[in-house]
């Protein structure tokens, strides 16, 4: 049997108390060439794969003539015509059922909800057209499709416009779901959910959309692909492990920056993909901090943080942590339109450091050393 160690509080409290501020850049990457926002590495690479296959096309709400509500297919209309990118009404229900059933005809739709509470109109062509479809065929149909588009809250759209989906589809077999975070992310796993066989629902955020992200040298090539199901280590730490995706992975590189100043050294791993779930990664980095804390921005019961949590404790890792996993979500209440009870409902960089401090007990031994 595995023994549990206890790490001595004193001696983390002791060198956090000594250590000066160590003050690092957000963005990761090495050997970088250029700046993208999200919304045009999203762009490029559904330019590059429509180009690449002419399997490959696009549909969805004013994505054509209206370049996309997001400007996110600013564009591909001009340059591919409406064979290829087509608006449709405003009926989720139809337009996905027509883009499942072009996959099951051998075709690769990139099939776009404008937010994805709408994709709740279409969702038993998500679930049960498109997740089940190959196995209920005894693997004689597939189903490349991608379902695509802005995911979680925003900013003052309140409660229907506010969920975020990734714990909803990431229950479902059958189903590949990925949240990207930088826009290296967001060009190589999108590029890769078009060439998938299986169908693979995108989540993108809309807030992320305009932000410029550092790209590598790689990432601007038109084969740069990121492989589905496995997490990125973000930034290397050695207290405490910090996992997210989405939004939540600025939320937590923004607290490792505050807690370093601390002495305190925070492990981001960003998922990128929710299922497959890149469990060895979580893992490896629980042994070598010996805590954990998840960050997401949906309900806190039956959430991705609740599922990583069971993993762990249903590991060999558990007997590597010091103190319980704790779970950093949004509040368990439907979006509130008001400005501050909206900021109050979702996770901030605060109550991460607030739950980073407490997990390894650093004010209390402070206080009495």
């Amino acid at each position: 049997m595995a023994t549990f160690v206890m790490r001595p509080v004193s001696r983390i409290a002791r060198r956090i108390h000594s250590s000066k501020a160590i003050q690092r850049d957000l963005n990761t990457s090495s050997a970088c060439s250029a700046q993208m926002t999200v919304r045009e590495s999203l762009n490029s690479a559904m330019e590059e794969e429509i180009k690449r296959d002419p399997k490959v096309f696009l549909l969805g709400e004013e994505v054509a003539q209206y370049d996309g509500a997001y400007k996110v297919t600013k564009g591909l209309y001009q340059t591919f015509g409406d064979k290829r990118i087509i608006d449709t009404p405003i009926t989720e229900m139809g337009f996905a059922g027509i883009a499942v059933g072009a996959a099951m005809a051998g075709l690769r739709p990139i099939c776009e909800f404008m937010t994805f509470n709408f994709a709740m109109q279409a969702i038993d062509q998500i679930i049960n057209s498109a997740a089940k479809t190959h196995y209920m065929s005894a693997g004689d149909v597939n189903v490349p499709i991608v379902f695509r588009g802005p995911n979680g809250a925003s900013a003052g759209v309140a409660a229907q416009h506010s969920q975020c989906f990734a714990a909803w589809f990431g229950h479902c077999p059958g189903l590949k779901v990925v949240c990207p975070f930088s826009s290296a992310d967001a060009k190589g796993l999108l590029k890769s959910a078009i060439r998938d066989d299986n169908p693979v629902v995108f989540l993108e955020n809309e807030i992320l959309y305009g932000r410029p992200f550092e790209m590598p040298e790689e990432a601007l090539k038109d084969d740069y692909l990121v492989p589905i199901g496995k997490a990125k280590i973000e930034r290397e730490g050695t207290d405490v492990t910090l996992v997210s995706h989405s939004l939540g992975v600025l939320r937590s590189l923004e607290a490792a920056q505050i807690l370093a100043a601390d002495g305190i050294s925070a492990e981001v791993v960003n998922l990128r993909s929710i299922r497959p779930l890149d469990v060895d990664a979580i893992l490896t980095s629980v042994k070598k901090t010996n805590h954990l804390i998840t960050v997401e921005g949906g309900w806190p019961h039956f959430g991705v943080g609740s599922e990583i949590c069971a993993t762990v404790i249903e590991s060999d890792a558990f007997d590597y942590l010091d103190a319980p996993v704790v779970r950093v979500s949004g509040a368990d209440v439907p979006m509130p339109y008001s400005t501050e009870l909206e900021a109050a409902s979702l996770p901030q960089v605060s109550n991460i450091v607030t739950s980073v401090k407490k997990t390894l007990h650093v004010d209390s031994a402070l206080q009495t050393n």
